[in-house]
């Protein structure tokens, strides 16, 4: 009991501060609904966590149910890094074909300039 009162309170400081980032616009709407659908899951699956153990022990698997939370979570967590790979490759892309385009201006300037 004690452990998910801590979870529960460690949450709560995480919607705070992600309210505090919404409130300075630092993230939009649409990512803070996201962390907090995320965050509210969690809270959720932290609550019902003996339910989840009966639930999960029906479905076969064995070990308790925040193991079974823990192997989705690290699920997750690698699938948003992959998405944010691929979201950083996609920048690296355009950053460099936009440097490739101010390069082939630049040059044609400069020699605008050196035939005058």
């Amino acid at each position: 009991m004690l452990q998910q009162i801590i979870a529960l309170a460690i949450i709560t400081i995480f919607v705070w501060r992600l309210n505090e980032q919404r409130r300075k616009k630092k993230i939009g709407s649409n990512e803070f609904i996201f962390w907090l659908i995320f965050w509210a899951l969690g809270a959720i699956a932290i609550i019902l966590i003996r339910q989840i153990d009966r639930l999960v022990g029906m479905l076969g698997f064995s070990g308790a149910g925040i193991n079974f939370l823990l192997y989705l979570t690290v699920m997750l967590l690698f699938y948003m890094v992959f998405k944010l790979r691929l979201s950083i490759a996609k920048m690296d892309s355009n950053l460099t074909e936009i440097a490739r385009k101010i390069a082939l201006t630049t040059n044609k300037d400069d020699s605008h300039h050196l035939q005058k």
